[in-house]
C-alpha cells in the first residue's frame, strides 16, 4: 500500500539516556500531540524533532526547540538530532515484523507498553536482568489481568 493511510499514528517522548513513554494518538495534528508533549515533558527541556509540520510550535512550550531537516538530508546538527527516537522505532518495527507479525489497533498501546518498559529498563541504564524481572513483578502487583471480549 501506498501513502500513510494504513498506518496508526504514534508519538513517542524520548529521554537522552534515560526512559521513553509512547502513546497511540487519533491524528498527527499539532492539537493532539502538543497536550501529550505538555504533561509529559518538563518545561525547561530543550525538545529535539525533525521538520514535521505538527512539532513547530514545541519551542513555545518548552525551554527551546532545534529541528533536523531530513528531507534537506540534515540528521545531525551539533548535539542535535531524532536518532535516539529512531533508534526505537527501528527495534519495535523489527519485532513486530519479526516476532509478533501483527498487532491490532486494539492492542497497539500493549506492545507499546512493553517496549516503552524493554528501553526504560535496558542494560545501558543499569538494569540487569534480574533487575528487569523484579520491575516487571512490581509493576504486577495488586492487578488482576482480565481479556473483556465483545460477545
Amino acid at each position: 500500500m501506498r501513502g500513510s493511510h494504513h498506518k496508526n499514528v504514534v508519538l513517542t517522548l524520548v529521554q537522552r539516556g534515560g526512559k521513553a513513554r509512547s502513546f497511540h494518538l487519533a491524528s498527527t495534528r499539532r492539537y493532539d500531540i502538543e497536550p501529550i508533549a505538555k504533561a509529559n515533558v518538563h518545561p525547561a527541556t530543550f525538545m529535539m524533532t525533525d521538520e514535521a509540520r505538527h512539532n513547530q510550535n514545541l519551542g513555545s512550550h518548552f525551554a527551546g526547540h532545534d529541528v533536523v531537516n531530513h528531507s534537506k538530508d540534515e540528521y545531525v546538527r551539533g548535539n542535535t538530532h531524532s536518532n535516539t527516537v529512531e533508534g526505537l522505532y527501528s527495534i519495535f518495527k523489527r519485532s513486530m515484523k519479526g516476532i509478533y507479525q501483527h498487532c491490532s489497533e486494539k492492542h497497539l498501546h500493549r506492545y507499546l507498553a512493553e517496549f516503552d518498559f524493554r528501553y526504560s529498563n535496558r542494560v545501558g541504564l543499569g538494569v540487569n536482568d534480574e533487575g528487569r524481572a523484579n520491575r516487571m513483578v512490581q509493576g504486577i502487583v495488586g492487578k488482576r489481568l482480565t481479556y473483556r471480549t465483545t460477545d
